[in-house]
């Protein structure tokens, strides 16, 4: 299963290792708490990134939602949805993270312990 595993993260949120497993379905990346995968750094948007599985060709994708300051994949701001590859490097504000394919490290590093509430009236600030 497709995994998403932070690489580097400014504290508060997720820690360098922290797993977030993606199964095959649609995960919303971003500073809201009703996001599958909650950040919270003000250089992130509500709802900043989106990734999904495609059963046609057993791909995932990244898109951006219009976040305010945009996603990097391998040193590139993305346009429109990207195929990810096993490897690939995703930043969004200050947190870098890397997709793989292989299994998560550490499935005890639950979505909900990270979330924090009244994210979702904050402002995003813009770069």
């Amino acid at each position: 299963m497709a995994t998403l595993v932070v690489v580097d993260a400014p504290v508060p949120g997720p820690k360098e290792g922290d797993s977030y497993p993606l199964g095959k379905r649609t995960t919303v990346i971003g500073r809201q708490e009703t996001c599958a995968f909650q950040l919270v750094d003000d250089a992130i948007s509500r709802k900043h990134l989106q990734i999904r599985y495609e059963p046609g060709d057993a791909r995932y994708y990244a898109l951006d939602m219009n976040s305010a300051n945009g996603t990097v994949i391998n040193g590139t701001r993305i346009q429109g949805d990207v195929a990810l590859n096993d490897g690939d490097v995703i930043r969004i504000g200050g947190t870098t993270i890397e997709f793989t394919l292989d299994d998560a490290p550490d499935l005890t590093s639950a979505v909900a312990r990270f979330k924090q509430r009244d994210q979702r009236g904050q402002p995003t600030i813009g770069q």
